[in-house]
C-alpha cells in the first residue's frame, strides 16, 4: 500500500488530541448539549470513515466496512480502551448529546433505504423472477430458522427483556437471513458480471431478499411496539403493509413519475427535483409509520418508485447519491460502530457465541441459497457463485440491528455480535464470489445477448429518455407525431408535445397530436419488454416568441427534438426560418421530418418502407439505428444502401478487414438489423455520387421514407451538407434527417 494513502490516517491521533482538549474545554462551559461536540463528532466520523473506506476499496472490500471500522476504532472498542477520558469527552453518554447525533443517523437510515430502493431494478427481477423468487425463499427460510432457533436458546442475560424473547429471536433470524443488495451489486458490478445470467440472478435474488426483509422488519417492529404477540396488531400491520405496497406500485408509481416530471419542468429553483424526492420519501415513511410499521419500508418503496421514473436524470441521481454517500453513510455506519463494544468479546463464552453466530449465518445462508439455486435449475458452479454472493450481510444487517437496539429488543451485547457477524461475512464474500464467478463458462446465447446489450449501451436510440416533439397544425406535424409515437412506444418513453402553430387552431391540434402519438405507440409489438406500447404524453402551448419557448423547453433535459412543421426547406441550402430558429436554441440531437408523396394524403401509414443510406461513419450509424427502430416498431420493409462521401474514407478503411469496405459496412448494418430481428435488403451504389445513388434507389424501389443520419455543419445557418440538402429537396418520398447535437467544421471538399 502506498505511503501517501496512510498519511491522512497518521493525522488522526493528532486530530483526536486537539479535539479532546477542545471538547474538554467545551464540556466545562456547559452541561447541556453542545453544537461544537456535534460538529466534532460528525467531522471525525466522516474523516476516519471515508479514509478507511478508501483503504478498504483499495484492497477489494466494500467501503461500508471502513465506515463501520471507523466507528469501532473511535468507540469503546479501541479509542475508549486506550484513552477512555478522551473518548468520553468527544462522545459523551449524555442522552441529550447522543440524541443530536442519533437524529442525523436516523434520517440517514431513511436516505440509505431510499438509495437502496433507487438501485433496485424491478425489470431485472421480472426477467429472472421465477428462479430468483425460488432461490430467495429457500435462501431466507433456512438461515431464518437457524437464527430464530439460536435466539430461543440464548441465555436470559443477553436479552434486554426475556419476556420478549420471541421478538428478539425474530430479529435474530431476520439479521441472519437477509443479504445486502448494495454490497452484492457492487461486487457483481466490479467483476463485470452484472449482465451475465448468473449475475442477474444473484442481484435479483438480493433485491427480493431486501424487499422481503424490510416487510418482515416492518411487521416485527409492530410486534416490538406492542410488547407482546398481539394477533390483531400483527394482522393490522400485515394488511396495512400489503395495502401500502399495492397502492404504491399502481397509483403511486404514476403519481411519483408525474410529480418528478412536474418539478423538473415547472420549478426553477436549485435542486427542485431532489427536494421533491426527499419530500416523497418523508411522506411515504410517515405513511408506513401511521399504519404501524417502520419508516424504513416507506423510504425503501419510495426509492424503488423514484428509480423507476423514466426521467430521473443521471445528474439528479449522482447529486443525491453524493449527498448520501459523502455525509449520511459514514455518519450512520460510524455511529453503529460506536455502539458496538468489541471489548465484550474478551469473554470466552461471548466470543464463542459470536463465532457460532457467524458460522450459523454463513452455513445457513450458503446452504439455503445453494439448495434454492439447484432447485431453480442452476448448475453446480452457478449455485456455488450464487451462494457465495448471498452471504454478504453488510449494511442491511447493521440497519436491522440498529432498529432492534433502538426499540429495546436487542441488547448491547447482541447488537455487537450482529455487527461483528455483518463485518466478517461481508469481508469474506468478495473473494469467495470473485473466485466462483471467475470459473463460470459463458454460453453462446449469453454471449450474443451481452454483445447486443453492449451495442445498445453505446447506441443512440437505446439511450433516449425524453423526446420533445415540436409541431404545428400541418399534415407534416401529424406524420411527425406518428414517427415519434413509434419510437417512444418501443420503450415507453414519456413524450412532450410542444405546439408552435397558430393559436386559433392549437386546442384541437393538441388533442389530435396527442392521440396520434398514443395510437402509434399502441402499434408496437405487445411482445416487447417493459412498458412497450404505452407512453405518457403531455402537451404544451407556445406562450412566447419561438426562440424563447425552445430555450425554456431545452433546459428541462430533453435528449432529442423532433420537428414537424408545414414548411421545411426554403431557398437552396437553407431551411425555413422557423426550423432555423428552433435549431439555434436547441443544442442536443435534432430530427427534422418532411412528409412527401403518399404521406401527405395518408400521414398515419400502416407500414413504413424505409431506405437508409450508410457509409461507415458515426452519423450514418445513427440513422441506421433509427431506421431499424422504426421498422421494428411498426411493419414494412428496410432497405440499406451503401454510399461513399469524402469524409467517410477514414471510416471505410477501418471497416471489416477481409471483406471489401463496402461489403463490410453493409454487413455491419445487417448485423445491427439482425440484433432486433429485422429483415433488410442491401444495395451497393459505388459508382454514383451519394445523392444520385440515393435518389436513384428511391425511383427504382417501393420505399416511402428515407432516414438519414447527418452532421450539423458549422455555418451562419442550419446546414447538414450538400447530400442531405439534395435528398431533402429532390426526393419524392418522405425524409427524416437525424443529426447530432454538435456542429463540426465544414469539409474542405464537397460532400
Amino acid at each position: 500500500m502506498q505511503w501517501s494513502l496512510l498519511r491522512p490516517v497518521g493525522l488522526v491521533p493528532a486530530v483526536l488530541v486537539l479535539t479532546t482538549m477542545a471538547a474538554g474545554a467545551e464540556g466545562g462551559k456547559s452541561a447541556g448539549p453542545s453544537e461544537f461536540l456535534l460538529v466534532t463528532q460528525i467531522v471525525l466520523l466522516i474523516a476516519v470513515g471515508r479514509g478507511l473506506g478508501e483503504v478498504m476499496q483499495r484492497i477489494g472490500q466494500p467501503s461500508v466496512i471502513g465506515e463501520l471500522l471507523a466507528g469501532i476504532l473511535l468507540g469503546p472498542s479501541l479509542f475508549g480502551w486506550i484513552w477512555p477520558e478522551a473518548q468520553a469527552a468527544i462522545f459523551p453518554k449524555a442522552a441529550e448529546q447522543k440524541a443530536m447525533l442519533d437524529g442525523i443517523a436516523q434520517f440517514g437510515i431513511l436516505l440509505l433505504l431510499l438509495l437502496t430502493g433507487m438501485e433496485t431494478d424491478l425489470k431485472l427481477v421480472r426477467r429472472v423472477g421465477k428462479a430468483a423468487i425460488a432461490i430467495s425463499i429457500a435462501g431466507i427460510l433456512v438461515p431464518f430458522a437457524c437464527g430464530f432457533a439460536l435466539g430461543e436458546f440464548l441465555p436470559d442475560a443477553l436479552l434486554p427483556d426475556p419476556r420478549q424473547r420471541v421478538v428478539a429471536s425474530l430479529f435474530m433470524g431476520t439479521a441472519l437471513s437477509i443479504s445486502s443488495v448494495k454490497i452484492v451489486a457492487v461486487v457483481v458490478r466490479e467483476m463485470n458480471f452484472m449482465r451475465r445470467n448468473v449475475g442477474q440472478i444473484i442481484v435479483a435474488t438480493a433485491v427480493i431478499d431486501d424487499t422481503i426483509g424490510w416487510i418482515i422488519i416492518a411487521v416485527i417492529f409492530s410486534l416490538a411496539s406492542q410488547g407482546a404477540l398481539d394477533i390483531a396488531s400483527v394482522a393490522k400491520a400485515v394488511i396495512g403493509t400489503l395495502a401500502f405496497l399495492a397502492v404504491s406500485f399502481t397509483i403511486g408509481r404514476r403519481l411519483v413519475f408525474q410529480l418528478i416530471r412536474w418539478a423538473n419542468d415547472n420549478l426553477v429553483s436549485t435542486a427542485a427535483v431532489i427536494t421533491v424526492i426527499l419530500l416523497l420519501m418523508g411522506v411515504m415513511a410517515l405513511i408506513t409509520h401511521a399504519i404501524g410499521v417502520h419508516t424504513v419500508l416507506g423510504a425503501f418503496v419510495a426509492g424503488i418508485l423514484v428509480g423507476e421514473s423514466p426521467i430521473l436524470t443521471r445528474q439528479i441521481d449522482e447529486r443525491l447519491r453524493g449527498l448520501i454517500s459523502g455525509f449520511f453513510t459514514p455518519v450512520f455506519f460510524g455511529l453503529a460502530g460506536l455502539s458496538a463494544d468489541l471489548s465484550v468479546l474478551r469473554d470466552p463464552f461471548l466470543l464463542m457465541l459470536t463465532g457460532l453466530l457467524v458460522v450459523i449465518a454463513s452455513v445457513g445462508k450458503f446452504g439455503g441459497a445453494f439448495v434454492g439455486g439447484t432447485v431453480g435449475g442452476l448448475s453446480t458452479r452457478e449455485s456455488l457463485a450464487l451462494a457465495s454472493g448471498m452471504n454478504a450481510r453488510g449494511s442491511t444487517e447493521v440497519i436491522i440491528a440498529t432498529i432492534g437496539l433502538s426499540v429495546g429488543v436487542l441488547s448491547q451485547v447482541m447488537f455487537t455480535m450482529i455487527v461483528t457477524m455483518a463485518i466478517v461475512t461481508t469481508m469474506a464474500m468478495p473473494p469467495m464470489l470473485r473466485a466462483a464467478l471467475a470459473k463460470l463458462p459463458m454460453s453462446r446465447e449469453e454471449q450474443e445477448r451481452l454483445e447486443r446489450e453492449e451495442f445498445e449501451r453505446r447506441g443512440f436510440v437505446a439511450n433516449l429518455e425524453r423526446p420533445l416533439l415540436a409541431v404545428d397544425e400541418s399534415v407534416n406535424a401529424t406524420f411527425a407525431s406518428h414517427i415519434v409515437g413509434l419510437i417512444a412506444g418501443m420503450r415507453g418513453l414519456p413524450i412532450t408535445v410542444l405546439h408552435i402553430g397558430k393559436r386559433a387552431k392549437q386546442q384541437a391540434e393538441e388533442e389530435s397530436h396527442e392521440a396520434v402519438v398514443k395510437k402509434a405507440a399502441e402499434t408496437v409489438s405487445a411482445n416487447d419488454e417493459g412498458d412497450a406500447g404505452s407512453v405518457d404524453v403531455v402537451t404544451r402551448t407556445r406562450r412566447a416568441e419561438l426562440g424563447e419557448t425552445i430555450t425554456e423547453e431545452a433546459r428541462k433535459g430533453f435528449d432529442l427534438l423532433v420537428v414537424g412543421v408545414d414548411k421545411v426547406a426554403a431557398s437552396k441550402n437553407r431551411f425555413d426560418r422557423k426550423i432555423e430558429d428552433i435549431a439555434a436554441k436547441f443544442e442536443g440531437p435534432l430530427a427534422i421530418v418532411a412528409a412527401k408523396g403518399k404521406h401527405l394524403k395518408q400521414p398515419l401509414p400502416e407500414e413504413l418502407n424505409i431506405l437508409v443510406p450508410v457509409s461507415g461513419s458515426g452519423v450514418s450509424k445513427r440513422g441506421a439505428e433509427v431506421a431499424v427502430a422504426l421498422t421494428q416498431a411498426g411493419s414494412g420493409s428496410l432497405r440499406v444502401i451503401y454510399v461513399a462521401t469524402t469524409r467517410d474514407k477514414g471510416a471505410q478503411r477501418g471497416a471489416s478487414r477481409g471483406l471489401g469496405q463496402e461489403a463490410g459496412i453493409l454487413k455491419d448494418a445487417s448485423d445491427l438489423a439482425a440484433r432486433y430481428d429485422v429483415d433488410i435488403t442491401t444495395t451497393l451504389r459505388v459508382n454514383r455520387a451519394p445523392e444520385a445513388a440515393i435518389l436513384r434507389e428511391i425511383d427504382t424501389t417501393d420505399v416511402d421514407l428515407v432516414v438519414m443520419g447527418v452532421d450539423r455543419i458549422q455555418a451562419d445557418h442550419l446546414f447538414f451538407g450538400g447530400v442531405a440538402d439534395a435528398v431533402l429537396r429532390q426526393s419524392k418520398v418522405s425524409v427524416l434527417l437525424v443529426s447530432s447535437g454538435e456542429a463540426r467544421q465544414a469539409p474542405s471538399e464537397k460532400t
